[in-house]
């Protein structure tokens, strides 16, 4: 495994997020090693800061997909590190966390999960781009060192 857990961030790394977004999704229908099935769709996401601002709560609504997800943030102010925790309307399962931090605007996590049956490395990637611009995307890995992207997620903010 050649990632590591060490990229630590400060508690305000998430606060470009707080509001309301509109967001073009474009993922992998299928998630096998080497696919090229990409499938694109639109969705909302909404960010609210809870706990002073070490914790934030998301939920994104996918309306042609017909489900919805919710993201919760922790920052553990010891570790000085975020995790980042997924759950969806389709299971009702609260996934693995990715752990990590900001360095300038370029968010780095990573965690352990499950994909279809097969044990993978996950690696989310933020990257704030000004005000009302941002993005991320999501790679597997079966050894932590080859990473495939299967979802990328880029946000413009809602005015108001």
């Amino acid at each position: 495994m050649s990632y590591t857990l060490d990229r630590t961030g400060q508690p305000d790394d998430f606060d470009f997020l707080h509001g309301r977004w509109q967001v073009e999704n474009r993922c992998l229908a299928t998630r096998t090693p080497g696919s090229n099935d990409w499938k694109e769709f639109p969705s909302v996401l909404g960010c609210e800061p809870r706990l002073g601002g070490i914790a934030n709560v998301e939920q994104i609504d996918f309306p042609t997909q017909g489900w919805s997800g919710m993201t919760m943030r922790l920052f553990d102010i010891t570790k000085r590190q975020w995790s980042i925790y997924w759950i969806s309307s389709r299971t009702g399962t609260l996934y693995p966390p990715v752990h990590g931090g900001f360095s300038g605007d370029r968010g780095e996590f990573y965690g352990e999960d499950e994909d279809n049956g097969r044990k993978v490395y996950a690696r989310f990637v933020w990257l704030r781009q000004g005000p009302d611009s941002a993005r991320w995307e999501q790679a597997f890995s079966p050894d932590g060192v080859e990473w495939e992207t299967n979802w990328t997620m880029q946000m413009t903010r809602v005015p108001g």
